[in-house]
């Protein structure tokens, strides 16, 4: 009873507005009460838990994807992949999608997707004639692929709490991330094809010639080759490849484009310093009510309560899914990702499903839960990109749910391969 009442609490703390921090400070407080614990104690193995090298890859991924925000990299990125996909129907709506997939691939954030891609792709969109809401949905959509193309802040976040390999869980979402990217894509094209007046392609304009463009971009496109080259060809691990990425992108943005200033320098330095505390705040609270709940044998609990419903595999595997996207749907993908998905891994381990194959499933419904109201934290911050309503990007939103993302999910729960097939070839599981 009293870990449901924890979960409310987290869920009306989230509802009123609260601060995400707070409430699970919030959180935190009930249970202690509750439990009576000892906060000593308690507060020693939270801060053992942060002291981890892995973590450092947390603030350096943050910083490195401002500056490149800041740093002309997201302008090259979105002009070239323009020029490859225009005079195609569609085509200004795939290169919205590519755009946010290779952006995703050296920040590993969503939110740094949307405002740089978002803010370069909305207005040429809506001139086109995209519909605002469709357009804002898009870019929500697809702004999550970031998440699964690695190197992904959600998925170091689910490989600190259960201590898995980041590497593994890196190279576990690739296939999913580009089976989002195709479907987006594809998705797109059927919707140009019926809305768009005469079907007519997409017109980019005068633009300069292919070979300026990659030039102009080659810096930019360096990026994900170093960074995830570097982790999967055994150079360096996550957390140096993050350091990489942070000088590799100081040195493309002031001497290569020279866009970066001191002052935007400054203004990335705070603005990554303000969302690092933010979600180390997150983590050390999570950390403390992780510890409660296993001590009470919580995730026992709800193994025996799920297996006491059902014990057809493919039942409780769907039930798991259901309600991993309905938990989404209320809270940030940080309290689905720390502290909710980890009670299942013991269910998960019992159903055959190993861990890394789970932290796939996880960001399957973090893609989904972050564009589904009445949370809907990446759909929200699209719309106010894109300066339209909410209500107008609900049900294309919905609708990319519904026949790309919710079937990706599915697959990658009930077909291992696609999640785990990379890692074992690599050497990773």
């Amino acid at each position: 009873m009293i870990p449901l009442v924890a979960i409310g609490l987290l869920v009306l703390f989230m509802v009123l507005g609260v601060p995400v921090a707070w409430a699970f400070g919030g959180v935190l407080a009930y249970l202690v009460w509750a439990y009576d614990t000892n906060t000593a104690t308690l507060l020693l193995q939270g801060y053992r838990a942060l002291d981890s090298v892995i973590l450092l890859a947390l603030p350096l991924f943050v910083l490195a994807g401002y500056l490149m925000q800041s740093g002309g990299v997201a302008q090259r990125l979105i002009a070239f992949i323009e020029h490859l996909v225009r005079g195609r129907k569609g085509g200004l709506g795939a290169s919205m999608v590519l755009s946010s997939t290779i952006f995703g691939a050296i920040s590993g954030t969503a939110t740094a997707a949307i405002a740089s891609v978002g803010t370069i792709m909305i207005g040429p969109l809506a001139e086109r004639g995209y519909d605002r809401g469709y357009s804002s949905a898009l870019l929500g959509m697809s702004s999550l692929i970031g998440i699964l193309i690695p190197p992904s802040i959600t998925l170091i976040l689910f490989g600190v709490v259960t201590r898995q390999s980041i590497t593994a869980l890196f190279t576990a979402t690739i296939v999913p991330g580009l089976m989002l990217m195709a479907g987006l894509v594809i998705f797109n094209r059927i919707h140009f094809a019926r809305r768009q007046e005469g079907g007519a392609p997409d017109a980019a304009g005068a633009s300069p010639g292919t070979a300026r463009l990659t030039l102009r971009a080659l810096p930019a496109l360096s990026l994900p080759v170093i960074i995830l080259g570097g982790i999967y060809g055994g150079i360096f691990t996550p957390t140096e490849a993050a350091a990489v990425a942070v000088v590799a992108s100081l040195g493309i943005g002031f001497f290569i484009y020279r866009d970066l200033t001191l002052g935007r320098l400054r203004q990335s330095l705070v603005a990554a310093g303000e969302t690092t505390g933010t979600i180390v705040l997150i983590l050390l609270f999570s950390f403390m009510i992780g510890r409660i709940l296993a001590f009470e044998g919580v995730p026992q609990d709800l193994t025996r309560a799920v297996s006491g419903i059902t014990d057809d595999h493919i039942l409780v595997l769907l039930m798991v899914n259901l309600f991993l996207i309905l938990v989404g749907m209320v809270m940030d993908d940080l309290s689905v990702t720390v502290v909710i998905a980890p009670l299942f891994v013991p269910l998960m381990e019992m159903q055959g499903i190993s861990t890394i194959q789970f932290g796939a499933i996880v960001a399957c419904s973090v893609v989904i839960g972050a564009n589904s109201p009445p949370v809907a934290p990446c759909l929200y911050m699209a719309c106010r990109i894109g300066t339209v309503s909410v209500h107008r990007a609900v049900r294309p939103a919905v609708l990319m749910i519904l026949t790309v993302a919710v079937p990706i999910q599915l697959l990658v729960t009930f077909v291992p391969a696609l999640s785990l097939w990379l890692p074992t070839q690599l050497g990773f599981q």
